[in-house]
């Protein structure tokens, strides 16, 4: 092993217990002096994390030492992860998939974008690992990892061709080997003996660049050339490729191995020259053996022959091995993948003429959509789609007309959504619609999909407005291109009721459900997973407006239908409909029983999710509520501080989610007495929620009402007067007097006036806001005797004991039948005390 550095770990022996890196090049050579610099760098590094970076120009085998250094200092790391980082939209999925190995929630179960995070919000606070290496390999430019690398315990190497990371970390150069190690390269390489005479002109013509000795070293060892007629044959290519008018920016013994390499491929073997030339327009990553099939689009003849004799495949690939043109390995999950040098893929496609190059490319984009697996949304099938992923820029995918690979670019989209790749989303959304609107034009079909996934994007993103301008347009335009009933309509009618909650339109947004209810009843009949769905939102609507026996009754009969057998309906519809119904039990005042459901509902959740993943915090969250609602105070305060903190790590404090567990948990610590604690979580909150969904949404009133009670409970009734006159004027002009939002704001202006000594105001106020509740939810919901008890307080205050009597039995009995004499607020109302209402905001 390594002798001990100055500021490294002592060694431990053996493999990390975390490892992904590429097999290491058995004939690596030489450079101890560079791998010395840079250990020594790396191990001086004691308190603060400063990345290391490898540099030089293509094939110089800044790759290879790389992973040789990984390989011979393994003994002092616990994890080492390998990243490709040429294309910047994939270092996270690579990222994301350390996760399990790291303790936290998988990409399959909270996303990518959010399990990238999560790992390196891990490798910052070196838990559970802190001795950690992770290498970006092939890295562009500094900004592309500027918000990827993890400051923290570990280490972190970096490749690049790119000079500028000289002046951003520390920089070892790599350059073309000394001759001494081209020479020991030769001897180690070729499997007979060569005098180091021959070895050393072999390395002066090559210029020592070791993937040029590399691709001689493969020839000369498999056709059984000797030297002197690789050298005669290089002099002669070099002759012919000078006179071609190369390009300068491949190195010039690079082009002339390489063309001898292919020239004795053709001989040999001339459909493996076919398959290296279909290799050379996939992207430089790893392409999956998989891809390599027989397939329905277009392929060239060529390339079908060979794609149909698995055996005849197979001696291909093979021998493009042998000739180091590509490089056969197995992933992580054991798949096997061949990868070409990009040097040796951009010298392919420079020799083809146009016509042949978009040949291939055709072929390549039918070997894509041939390998894509359906249902993109699917967690089994993401792996398969992380590996296509990386060609779909390479290929340009984009550029082709074909109907079946939009497709297949819109199920790219699909996976990178569902599997919360925000940034790789946004990135391939906005080139596909570029590229196809001015190729086929705005209407066309698949031009209206990337819109709607688009839409989804922003919403996902928090960008309410935009998202609601952009569906709103595009559903014009589907309306008037698709029809009204065809299933791309349909499925852009669902995410537009959500745009419309999200503007704080909950009238608009019920009316639009309600017709897209029965459209999609007519086309695609009660038990479609799409109908379930728009049967979701509605079912949101009706509890926005304040209709939660509609609620609870359209999920009922949902929930029932979903869970029918044979249905098909995912697993994660019926968790949206159970959880849904627990919050609509809820809301109706039957508090026991939401618990009942939703702890029904979480169990059946964590069967199959993490417990960090949206769905399963959503259900966690309304069952804090409900629990609180119950009088189970400390059980949902623990709760709601589990759900909160898992939304802040998963997520950020400005997320929709972040922002409705932090008002839930807020309502936990007023109820449990952390009064102080419980204002500045809401006060916090009421200043974050306006750059959400604008200033005149809905629930900015209601966090403001929060804030408000939490002051007068603190004894400042007089602001929290004020605030409650702004919440409930508010709510009064967007929602209207009679929404329960309103008259749980006026039920707590009520007792703020009363505790300021104006009992003649708070009785007026109070009659008219039971009357209406009353009115709008029964004289049994909960909210409803909660004013009933209040009102009966102040009149008694006020003198009027005959009318306040009568209104306290009647409510201290109706009490007992609801919630029982048992419960909190029926003792709260028992002494004569005001009742106090929140506010907890529903998803959009």
């Amino acid at each position: 092993m390594e002798s001990q550095l100055p500021g490294t770990w002592p060694t431990t022996g053996g493999f990390p217990t975390v490892w992904n890196v590429p097999p290491r090049n058995r004939n690596f050579t030489g450079r101890e002096a560079l791998l010395s610099r840079l250990r020594s760098g790396i191990g001086e590094q004691v308190t603060a994390m400063v990345p290391h970076a490898l540099h030089g120009l293509g094939g110089v085998g800044k790759t290879q030492m790389a992973i040789e250094y990984a390989y011979r200092f393994r003994d002092s790391y616990d994890v080492v992860w390998y990243i490709p980082a040429d294309q910047p939209g994939l270092v996270r999925s690579t990222l994301a998939r350390l996760a399990p190995q790291l303790g936290v929630a998988p990409a399959t179960t909270t996303g990518i974008e959010e399990a990238a995070n999560s790992v390196l919000e891990a490798l910052r606070r070196g838990e559970p690992y802190s001795r950690w290496l992770l290498i970006f390999d092939n890295a562009d430019e500094p900004e592309d990892l500027s918000e990827i690398v993890p400051p923290g315990p570990g280490h972190v190497l970096i490749t690049s061709r790119n000079h500028r990371w000289e002046s951003v970390v520390d920089t070892v150069a790599v350059d073309v080997f000394p001759r001494a190690e081209s020479v020991e390269f030769f001897k180690k390489r070729m499997r007979r003996p060569i005098a180091e005479k021959d070895a050393d002109q072999l390395a002066e013509a090559l210029g020592d660049l070791p993937l040029a000795l590399e691709q001689s070293a493969a020839l000369q060892a498999e056709t059984g050339m000797s030297a002197d007629e690789y050298l005669r044959l290089l002099a002669e290519r070099t002759t012919s490729l000078l006179s071609e008018g190369k390009p300068t920016e491949y190195p010039l013994s690079m082009t002339a191995a390489w063309g001898l390499s292919v020239t004795k491929l053709r001989e040999h073997l001339p459909e493996a020259m076919e398959l290296l030339r279909c290799c050379a327009t996939f992207g430089p990553e790893p392409i999956p053996r998989a891809v390599f099939r027989p397939v329905e689009g277009p392929v060239r003849p060529e390339i079908a022959h060979l794609l149909a004799d698995p055996i005849r495949l197979s001696k291909a690939i093979s021998r493009l091995g042998k000739y180091a043109l590509v490089r056969i390995d197995s992933g992580t999950a054991g798949e096997r993948t061949l990868q070409v040098h990009r040097l040796i893929q951009a010298l392919l496609r420079e020799e083809l003429t146009s016509e042949t190059r978009h040949e291939i490319q055709s072929e390549v984009h039918s070997l894509l959509v041939g390998a894509a697996p359906k249902g993109p949304d699917d967690p089994a099938n993401w792996s398969v789609y992380e590996g296509l992923l990386a060609h779909v820029g390479p290929a340009r995918v984009a550029v082709s007309r074909r109907e079946d690979v939009r497709d297949f670019a819109l199920d790219v989209l699909t996976y990178l959504s569902a599997s919360g790749n925000h940034q790789a989303t946004q990135s391939h959304v906005e080139t596909f619609l570029r590229q196809w609107t001015a190729d086929s034009g705005p209407e066309d079909p698949h031009v209206l999909r990337a819109q709607r996934a688009r839409g989804d994007l922003l919403r996902s993103l928090g960008r309410y407005n935009d998202a609601f301008e952009l569906n709103s347009a595009t559903l014009v335009t589907m309306r008037r291109t698709m029809g009204n009933e065809h299933r791309d309509t349909l499925a852009l009618l669902n995410g537009l009721g959500a745009d419309l909650r999200a503007r704080g339109l909950f009238l608009d947004a019920r009316d639009h459900d309600a017709d897209s209810v029965r459209l999609h009843k007519s086309v695609l009949g009660d038990g479609h997973v799409l109908t379930l769905r728009a049967i979701n939102n509605l079912a949101i609507d009706y509890g926005l407006t304040s209709d939660y026996r509609g609620s609870r009754a359209l999920l009922d009969e949902a929930l029932r239908t979903a869970q029918l057998p044979g249905q098909g309906v995912s697993r994660g519809t019926v968790l949206n409909l159970w959880t849904g119904l627990g919050r609509a039990v809820r809301q109706c005042g039957d508090y026991v029983e939401a618990c009942d459901v939703g702890e029904d509902a979480l169990a059946y959740g964590r069967e199959l999710l993490d417990p960090d993943h949206p769905r399963i915090l959503l259900t966690q969250k309304d069952l804090a509520i409900a629990q609180l609602r119950s009088g189970e105070l400390d059980d949902a305060l623990e709760l709601a501080r589990d759900v909160h903190a898992r939304y802040v790590r998963v997520y950020d404090l400005d997320h929709p989610g972040t922002l409705a567990a932090a008002t839930s948990l807020s309502n936990c610590l007023r109820h449990n007495g952390h009064l102080e604690e419980a204002l500045v979580l809401a006060s916090d909150t009421m200043e974050r929620n306006p750059n959400m969904y604008g200033a005149e949404h809905p629930y900015n009133y209601g966090c403001v009402s929060n804030v408000a009670l939490l002051h007068r409970v603190l004894g400042r009734p007089q602001a929290a007067r004020e605030l409650n006159e702004q919440a409930l004027e508010g709510l009064e002009r967007r929602l209207g007097r009679d929404h329960h939002y309103a008259l749980t704001v006026a039920i707590n202006l009520a007792s703020d006036l009363a505790a300021l000594g104006d009992i003649k105001a708070a009785c007026t106020l109070g009659k008219d806001t039971h009357h209406r509740l009353s009115r709008l939810l029964g004289d049994r919901h909960p909210t409803t005797l909660a004013a009933a008890a209040n009102l009966a307080a102040d009149l008694a205050a006020a003198g009027h004991q005959e009318e306040s009597q009568a209104l306290f039995e009647e409510t201290m009995r109706l009490f007992a039948e609801t919630l029982g004499p048992e419960h909190r607020d029926a003792q709260v109302a028992g002494e004569g005390r005001h009742l106090d209402c929140d506010f907890d905001p529903p998803p959009i």
